[in-house]
């Protein structure tokens, strides 16, 4: 989750009207933790919540979604719940996430799971105002493709880039960080990757990275397997 929600940010980011209502509207850039940790909460209540509390979690982010709005520096203006922007929010975070998962999990998604994973997201797509959403990879890849006229890398991406890369953290947690930036930076697509004027790494590189990543979230994994969401959420499950 780690991996994949810094690589949706960065790949989000590409679009400057997206951008702007983040630029205009938080203080990402000064606390980037508790923009992560709003993120994380809703992601972990819409997949392993019960459906008043999902439900909840998103009316809130809809009724911020109405208010934020403002003006682009060509003059033009953008409201966040534009459903040309959430689709692409949308779109950077299933795609991210999957992409994430499929190359640090253990087991990765067969291609009729990571179907079914972009069509249960879509769920929630749709209560925030995203008609039409695509509903397997294939689709997922394409919508994301229909964007690239629009994105740009300026000033304003690069400094989220820089933010990121810069993630505060006590020296005893910035190794792991570290591995955590630049498996984000290895499951950017290529394209996305040029147009920051970055390359792909090297596949030895790639590699090493995805194996000092697995061993060194294990502890990490346990913690979870015992107090973490999921685990809460079988344990629920088991007593409806």
């Amino acid at each position: 989750m780690m991996v994949g929600g810094l690589s949706s940010l960065m790949l989000q980011a590409l679009h400057p009207r997206a951008l702007a209502a983040v630029w205009d509207h938080s203080n990402f850039r000064h606390d980037l933790k508790a923009r992560l940790g709003r993120t994380a909460y809703f992601v972990a209540i819409t997949t392993y919540g019960g459906q008043e509390q999902a439900l909840q979690a998103i009316d809130r982010v809809n009724r911020i979604h109405a208010n934020v709005k403002g003006w682009m520096p060509d003059g033009s203006s953008y409201v966040a719940n534009e459903p040309d922007l959430l689709l692409w929010v949308h779109l950077g975070e299933v795609s991210s996430f999957l992409k994430a998962y499929q190359s640090y999990a253990l087991t990765p998604l067969s291609p009729r799971q990571a179907d079914q994973y972009l069509a249960e997201m879509a769920v929630i797509g749709k209560h925030l105002g995203i008609p039409d959403l695509p509903m397997n990879l294939s689709a997922t890849e394409q919508a994301l493709q229909q964007f690239r006229s629009q994105l740009r890398f300026d000033e304003r991406t690069a400094e989220i880039i820089s933010v990121i890369e810069n993630y505060p953290a006590s020296a005893w947690d910035k190794p792991f960080l570290k591995l955590v930036i630049q498996a984000a930076f290895d499951e950017l697509p290529d394209w996305a990757l040029a147009m920051m004027g970055r390359t792909p790494s090297h596949q030895l590189r790639h590699l090493a990275t995805r194996h000092a990543l697995r061993l060194a979230s294990l502890p990490i994994q346990a913690a979870l397997d015992q107090d973490g969401v999921a685990a809460y959420s079988r344990q629920r499950m088991t007593t409806v």
